[in-house]
């Protein structure tokens, strides 16, 4: 199984995979999970109670940190969307407006992950050097 080295990449990884193309199942639910603990099913009450308004919640990143992605899953991986409306992010952080660097990717050291990785939406939130790092390996980046 992959190893990430940074979470908030995987956690792109995830969108495309469990969010948008489904094929990573079940999806996660942090209302779901919360619930199924007995902590409310609100996940926004619950991390304005709990001291976690702009931060992960810690069920999710638990989750989505030993979340194993099979080599073949990563393989079908062509297109990433980087956006902070991604429901990744509402999973994790149900207090969070995008306004600071909570999600931030700060390397693309695993897109030797994602071998048919040919185009990344939203790749103007990586900055420069990032973006110059997807260019280098003929990855689109719009």
């Amino acid at each position: 199984m992959a190893r990430f080295k940074d979470f908030n990449f995987k956690l792109v990884v995830i969108e495309q995979l469990m969010y948008i193309d489904e094929k990573l199942t079940p999806q996660f639910s942090l209302a779901g999970v919360l619930k199924e603990k007995g902590l409310g099913d609100d996940p926004w009450e619950y991390a304005q109670e709990h001291d976690l308004a702009y931060k992960v919640v810690p069920e999710a990143r638990e989750y989505f940190e030993s979340l194993e992605l099979s080599d073949e899953l990563l393989a079908g991986v062509e297109e990433l969307c980087m956006d902070g409306g991604n429901q990744v992010y509402q999973e994790c952080a149900p207090v969070w407006d995008g306004e600071d660097d909570l999600f931030d990717i700060t390397s693309l050291d695993d897109l030797v992950l994602l071998p048919n990785l040919r185009r990344v939406l939203g790749s103007e939130f990586l900055g420069p050097d990032l973006a110059g790092v997807l260019e280098s390996r003929d990855i689109t980046a719009d």
